[in-house]
Order: C-alpha cells, then sequence, then structure tokens
C-alpha cells in the first residue's frame, strides 16, 4: 500500500511541476504594475528595478533590502535620480555582488550632444553604493547601448540599436582584455537575426544567454530564449516556451544562479499606459541544452 501511495505522490508532483505558473515578485510592495528589469545580489539581500509608472517619461532604479526574510520599502536608489532629471533602467549585478552595470540618459563627459542611453557602473563596499562612472566610449556611441550584463571575466554583453535607426537592434560583447574594454562585436547570427535581438544576460562563465526576440514564430510579440556556448560558438536560440513566455510581452531576464530561479518582466499594452510587472520562476537551464 506504501508503494502505491509513493507512486500516487510522484505522479501528482510531476502533474503539479508540469503546471507551474510564473509568480509575481513582492505583489503590491514592489509588483505594483509600473516596474521591470529585476535584478538580485548573489547573496539575495539587495533588490534593484526600474520604476516605470507603466510608461517612459519616468524611469528611477529602485532598491529594497531583505531583512529577516522580508523585503523593505522601496526607496530611489542612491545612484540613480529621485527627481527624474534623467532616466535611468536596467540595473544587473556583476557575478560578484561588488558592481552593478545600469544605463542612463545623464550627461556624458565630454559629450554634451548625445541623447540616447549609455552604459555607466557603480561600486559597491560595506558602507553603500560609490559614485556612479561612465564606461568609456569605446563601449558607448550616439547610438543606444541598454541592457548590460557582465561574466566573471569582465566581459559585458550589451543591446545596442542599430545605425540605420530603423528601430531593431542586435547584441553585442565588449571583452575586457589588458585592463580596457575592446570594440564591441556583433554575436551575429544564428543569435542575432533580422528580428529585433536584446537584453542579454549572460552566464558568469558565458556558458549561455538569456535574451529577448520579436521572432514572429514565438508566443506573444517579444519572447525570451536561450543559446548556448558550444565549441566556441553560440547555438541557435532556443524559446523558453509556456508558461515562461506568453500572449503578452517578456523581457529583461536575470537568472539568479544561487536561486537556480528565473525572473522576467511581462508587459501588457493597455490603451493609456503599460502594464508592467516583475516574475520568477524556478529554472532548470539544463533541460534546454541539447
Amino acid at each position: 500500500m506504501s508503494r502505491f501511495y509513493l507512486i500516487i505522490g510522484l505522479i501528482l508532483a510531476s502533474f503539479c511541476s508540469a503546471l507551474a505558473q510564473p509568480s509575481l515578485f513582492e505583489p503590491e510592495l514592489i509588483s505594483r504594475g509600473g516596474v521591470f528589469g529585476l535584478t538580485i545580489s548573489p547573496d539575495s539581500k539587495t533588490a534593484l528595478w526600474v520604476q516605470s509608472n507603466g510608461r517612459r517619461d519616468t524611469l528611477i532604479i529602485m532598491e529594497s533590502i531583505r531583512r529577516n526574510g522580508k523585503w523593505s520599502t522601496p526607496a530611489p536608489a542612491s545612484f540613480s535620480t529621485a527627481s527624474a532629471k534623467w532616466k535611468d533602467i536596467d540595473p544587473m549585478f556583476s557575478p560578484d555582488g561588488k558592481l552593478v552595470l545600469f544605463q542612463s540618459t545623464r550627461p556624458v563627459p565630454g559629450k554634451p550632444q548625445r541623447e540616447g542611453f549609455d552604459i555607466w557602473a557603480v561600486k559597491r563596499d560595506k558602507k553603500g553604493w560609490g559614485q556612479p562612472y561612465h564606461l568609456g566610449n569605446t563601449i558607448n556611441t550616439d547610438a543606444s547601448e541598454s541592457y548590460a550584463s557582465m561574466a566573471t571575466n569582465g566581459n559585458i554583453y550589451f543591446m545596442k540599436e542599430n545605425e540605420d535607426k530603423i528601430g531593431t537592434s542586435d547584441i553585442y560583447v565588449a571583452e575586457f582584455r589588458n585592463g580596457m574594454y575592446q570594440v564591441p562585436l556583433n554575436l551575429g547570427l544564428p543569435v542575432n537575426t533580422t528580428e529585433r535581438e536584446s537584453n542579454p544576460f549572460i552566464a558568469p562563465d558565458e556558458d549561455f544567454l538569456l535574451y529577448f526576440s520579436t521572432d514572429s514564430t514565438g508566443f506573444g510579440e517579444v519572447d525570451l530564449y536561450i543559446s548556448f556556448r558550444k565549441n566556441g560558438n553560440w547555438t541557435k536560440g532556443k524559446n523558453l516556451g509556456e508558461p515562461i513566455n506568453s500572449a503578452f510581452a517578456e523581457f529583461c531576464p536575470f537568472y539568479h544562479k544561487k536561486e537556480k530561479r528565473l525572473y522576467f518582466s511581462r508587459q501588457q499594452k493597455l490603451a493609456d499606459r503599460m502594464l508592467e510587472n516583475l516574475y520568477y520562476i524556478d529554472l532548470d537551464i539544463e533541460k534546454y541544452r541539447d
């Protein structure tokens, strides 16, 4: 009889797992219909995200600290702008948690005419956040760069708008060699296509890449994909499938290695604004590997 119940239990567990749906991240406290772009520190104690209010006129990086298992009341991160004097987006912790990459329209030293997003960084120590600094004009250009993530070796993967300004974008990598960032390289096929590819999250060891694509064969307007590095090359992106992807737009993927959890944003377009929230789901990366 005990063996019978064990088998039934395993069947039910498998069934429930198959039906597992993404969960809202801290509903009401953080996910309140106007947020996107979550990153969480490696020790799971600091969360950063973008407050959009469902539009793109105000973009502020918010912060919450986890104490005794509970997230604190959100407040603007000290390196962002509470007054929305400029726009800050897409925070991303480095693998060691000592640095955060983000993008901003704040004034660029020596480039007063630049209007798009550039990649900035800010360091963190026991005393808190330092002063943000621009990553220079080898990575940054007059085109917009955004959603930058860093591998353990310092290589930075990011999105760059195409120079022809027709609304498409590709994923690039800027390699860190001899203490300097090199001229960014377009990842090319099969990751980049004639569709819009963006929001790259690179694994710390550069083993896999999560990103979004507007590939029309997906479930919605924008879906999340994964590509693996195999023999030095990137494999064709594989759609993460349902229930991660839906008829709505999924973007801003972030995988927490310690938690083995995928965090992402989901957007639904309403008549006068966008409904944007943060979600998470436990994810076994290996099940996507061929």
